[in-house]
Order: C-alpha cells, then structure tokens, then sequence
C-alpha cells in the first residue's frame, strides 16, 4: 500500500508595503518541519510566484532550503509560459538547491491543438536540470494537462508525478488508473485530499498545511493507519470547513489569513492584484482555525 505524503505549498510573507517578509517565511518553514509534514513547495500559487521577480523566487527557493535542511524535500514553482523561461526558473532553482520543479503548461497562450502542452512539457524536460512534477491548474492556465499527455510523459525518468487542483475527482482516479504505480499524485483541493488518499493518491499538496500543519500530519497519519474514520472526522471537521475560505478568497489570502490568525506571520498582506480578507472573513477563518485545532489537541 502506498504511503500518504503532505507537502506544504509555501506562502511569500510579506510586509505591509508589499516586501518580501523572510522572518516571516522562516517561521512557516520552521513550524511545517516542526509539525512533521513530509516537504516544501516553494514558488508555487499559494507563494504567489507569478507577482515576485526572478530573483525574488530565487532568494524564496534558497532561504527555505536553509531554514529547512538538507534532509527536507524541496520541489521548486517553476512556471512560465515560453520553454526558455521555463528552464530558467527550473536552472535557478537547482542551483537554490531543490530536489524537483513544478511546472505548469502556458498561460494566455494556451494550446490551440491536443499535442500542445505535450510538446511544451515535452521540450521542458528534455532541458530541465531537475526532474519534474507536472500541475494542472487549469484555472489558472486556461487549459488542462490530459490525462493521455500525463500518462505519457509518466513513462520518463525525469517526471516523477503530478499536482492537481483542478477541482476534478474524476480527472485525478483516471490518472490514477491509467498511470505507472510509482508515479506521484498529489491532490492539491485541500478538501479533496482525504478522497483522494483513500482512493490511492500520493497524497496531498495543500495550502492550508502552512497555517494548520498539525491538521494535515493527522490526516496523513490517519490514511497511513487505515483509520478511515479518523480521516472522515478530519475532513468533516476541520479541512472542508478552512477550505471553503480559499474557495472564497483564494489561496494565498486566505492562507496568510489564518496564518496571521495564529501569529505566524506578522501581516496578511498579498501583492496586486489580490486582495486581503476584510475583517469579518478574517474573524471567521480565525475560528475555523481554532475549531480545525481543536480536532488534534
């Protein structure tokens, strides 16, 4: 039977003018690691990628390979919409010292013919210095990753698995019947991940394991113990209710909301064009936080 894993998609604390806050990041990463999940996802949508720099992104990747040591697993956000720039992102990265990258097929430009994003990942790959997840998040790159070019490129040494936060259960079972056994699939709905891990995913890449890591350490403890029951009561309980707000709100504000909630992070602040929770939101995921909590104190 195949181990559940959590990885933590990291938040970019930031100040109240918009700078990146590494204090602040250090203390996610520390109580990530401290909590027991299995990795880090820098750079990613929850780490608002897309409004940082290059160098920015840069310096995100190398501080939580510090903070986080050496033994930790790094899979870096490298996505871009040319090849170029996509192995750009994932040549920095390496040298930032993550084990993996993240890619996401073009967005704005998005495929106009099925073999499109296949020959975009496919070109990726073969240039990548690092070996690869593929993200669908069709939401965000107007188009989908098929779960035909998925199970394709799973044949290759260097793409080790997939994140999806398509929100499609049944996009997810389809890779999972039709991929290779050792091939990653990681469920990043956070209030997907406890179907999908009873279904035989990977396990999880989830935004809200930055404010509640202790809240995803059950859950993957209870889908390692076979206490399916336990991870019902969790889902129920605490990660479909946090999760609403992240439908709401999206991922980084409502992340960095219950963060701050827990002081963790000194400002909720996100960079344009997001926007932060207004005050009633942010007392309503405080208590959603504090119920989530109550399930594992």
């Amino acid at each position: 039977m195949r181990e559940t894993d959590v990885f933590c998609p990291l938040v970019t604390p930031m100040d109240a003018e918009g700078e990146i806050d590494y204090d602040g990041l250090e203390s996610v990463v520390r109580s990530v690691r401290d909590a027991g999940l299995d990795g880090f996802v820098p750079s990613g949508t929850t780490g608002e990628f897309a409004s940082l720099t290059r160098e920015e992104n840069r310096a995100v990747v190398e501080r939580v390979r510090a903070v986080a040591g050496d033994d930790a697993t790094v899979i870096a956000g490298a996505g871009a919409t040319s090849v170029p720039d996509t192995v750009s992102a994932l040549t920095d990265a390496a040298e930032s010292g993550a084990d993996a990258g993240l890619v996401v097929v073009p967005y704005f430009h998005t495929a106009n013919a099925a073999d499109g994003n296949a020959r975009f990942l496919r070109r990726v790959a073969d240039r990548s210095p690092l070996p690869l997840y593929l993200y669908n998040i069709p939401a965000c790159t107007g188009s989908e990753i098929p779960v035909e070019t998925v199970v394709e490129l799973a044949d290759r040494d260097d793409v080790h698995g997939l994140k999806d936060s398509s929100g499609d259960f049944g996009y997810v079972t389809d890779v999972l019947a039709a991929a290779p056994d050792d091939f990653a699939v990681y469920q990043g709905v956070d209030d997907q991940l406890v179907p999908a891990g009873l279904m035989g995913a990977t396990g999880g890449i989830n935004a809200l394991s930055n404010a509640v890591p202790e809240v995803f350490a059950a859950v993957r403890d209870a889908l390692n113990a076979g206490d399916d029951e336990r991870a019902r009561e969790l889902h129920r309980g605490g990660l479909k209710p946090l999760f609403s707000f992240c439908a709401d709100h999206g991922f980084a504000p409502a992340t960095k909301a219950a963060l701050a909630a827990r002081g963790r992070i000194d400002e909720d602040a996100v960079r344009p064009p997001l926007v932060e929770l207004d005050e009633g939101a942010r007392a309503a995921i405080a208590a959603a936080v504090d119920d989530a909590l109550t399930l594992v104190s």
